[in-house]
């Protein structure tokens, strides 16, 4: 797998570079936030590691730009010290999909990794459809049968994630972990931003899609006409 580390603490870059090469994997390194968004451009890499504070562009900057100019998906891992949700939820709407808080432990990176190269190996398309339904990983936009569905940051995020595993189910703590990492709310983190995702993705139309796995967690069920829901 082919990997872009793009962090400016040189030791830190290193010791991140040396461990994906143990593991395997073709690593290329920048420091400044303007040389990466050009070799990423040049040569998109199966997974970006992006650090938030660089020098030239930001981590943010940088993730806009490759969602707006790179003619492919490239699937992003910001690497940070904040671990708001504020600057999470910033990082998903910059086009991350995944975020890893320092310091972190050297397996949950070469995890996270390996699962960001098997979601981009899956598809590189922008565009992505489970039935009528529609995500587009450039403009984090979804449509039902052509409808534009109105979603918060956090639904969006698990409909992305719901999207990508398709047709496998995804357990709670795989959803959870996508969103808050290691460092989840106390209560259930997932009850409102589900029903908010059903509110937009299933209430409207007459066949749902989001369906719970007993046992298991939940997934998509591909429709072939979404329908009008009755009154």
């Amino acid at each position: 797998m082919h990997v872009l580390v793009v962090e400016d603490h040189a030791p830190l870059r290193e010791q991140i570079a040396a461990l994906l090469r143990g593991a395997g994997h073709r690593v290329e390194e920048a420091a400044d936030g303007r040389l990466a968004l050009a070799q990423a451009l040049a040569e998109p890499p199966d997974v970006l590691l992006l650090d938030l504070g660089l020098p030239g562009l930001s981590g943010l900057a940088l993730c806009r730009r490759l969602r707006e100019q790179a003619a492919q998906a490239v699937p992003v891992l910001m690497l940070t010290a904040r671990d708001a949700l504020p600057d999470k939820l910033e990082g998903f709407a910059a086009g991350a999909d995944d975020y890893l808080v320092k310091p972190f432990e050297a397996a949950e990176l070469l995890a996270r990794v390996q699962a960001l190269g098997r979601r981009g190996s899956s598809g590189r398309d922008y565009r992505l459809h489970v039935g009528t339904l529609a995500f587009d990983r450039r403009s984090r936009e979804a449509w039902r049968g052509g409808q534009r569905l109105e979603l918060p940051p956090i639904p969006l995020a698990l409909l992305q994630a719901l999207v990508e595993a398709w047709p496998r189910a995804l357990t709670r703590s795989e959803l959870i972990r996508r969103i808050w990492g290691d460092d989840p709310p106390d209560t259930d983190p997932l009850r409102t931003h589900l029903y908010q995702l059903r509110q937009q993705l299933d209430k409207p139309f007459a066949t749902p899609m989001l369906h719970t796995v007993h046992g298991v967690g939940l997934r998509l069920q591909a429709d072939t006409s979404p329908g009008t829901a009755t009154p």
